[in-house]
């Protein structure tokens, strides 16, 4: 017997942004190996009848290392199992896909992949912040603040050069360390900062910033992700306004 592995995007959490075709392949899997933010909304809709298993990592500790993970999902699949390897966000974005894909090649085990909707969009939409915006923000990047050891940096430099929107993933604790290494790249100090946590589920967050302003911000809860740019001043400017609401509402009083 020969089963079938989908790696499936679950998207930002809120378990209407779903696709179609994900919540079909939700409901007819035998097997979902699931990534630890995968939200327990999305989690709630898998068949009662399949093996869940979380084989995530959470604050740098992992469950299940991805030579396991790969290895589960072949076995599965061996066994003639419907397998879903269940990844927040998108599948092809920060997401290890290739590794898996890899591994699913050499062991000739069909594979499909389901996209998802990334955290980037999930998060621009709940801080109803325009990615791109004409004459302000041509472009787009999207780059990682959790790298591996041995790796080069971020070329801080270029980013900042870019006038791109940048959105940073995984931006853990590091809003000091990501607030030092932009100005130091010659990023304007009063740049828009917009971090989202928890995009697009009920308990979600939305803090404004700026780049200077970073360094005084401590972690969000995971899974969290930041929006460096002028499209985000729209939402400085209605934090500000709120602010000074509140400061005359308790002068009033």
């Amino acid at each position: 017997m020969t089963g079938r592995v989908y790696l499936v995007g679950a998207g930002p959490g809120d378990p209407e942004l779903l696709t179609l075709k994900a919540l079909r392949i939700l409901r007819l899997a035998d097997v979902v190996l699931h990534d630890e933010l995968v939200s327990p909304a999305i989690l709630a809709l898998v068949r009662p009848a399949a093996r869940v298993v979380n084989v995530g990592k959470r604050c740098d500790f992992k469950r299940v290392s991805q030579d396991q993970i790969s290895a589960l999902m072949v076995a599965y699949a061996s066994a003639g199992q419907t397998v879903v390897r269940l990844k927040g966000g998108d599948p092809m974005i920060f997401g290890r896909a290739e590794e898996e894909m890899a591994a699913l090649r050499a062991a000739g085990t069909q594979f499909e992949v389901v996209p998802g909707i990334t955290a980037a969009l999930g998060a621009a939409a709940a801080a109803q912040v325009p990615l791109t915006k004409r004459g302000v923000a041509p472009a787009l990047l999207f780059v990682t603040y959790s790298r591996l050891a041995g790796q080069p940096p971020l070329n801080w430099r270029a980013l900042a050069a870019s006038g791109a929107t940048i959105v940073i993933y995984m931006p853990g604790s590091e809003y000091g360390s990501i607030s030092a290494e932009l100005c130091a790249a010659g990023l304007n100090a009063e740049t828009p900062c917009v971090i989202v946590s928890r995009a697009s589920r009920n308990n979600q967050t939305v803090l404004a910033s700026t780049v200077q302003q970073l360094s005084g911000i401590s972690a969000q809860p995971a899974p969290a992700l930041l929006i460096v740019g002028w499209v985000a001043d729209s939402v400085a400017r209605t934090a500000e306004i709120r602010a000074l609401e509140e400061m005359h509402l308790v002068h009033q009083a």
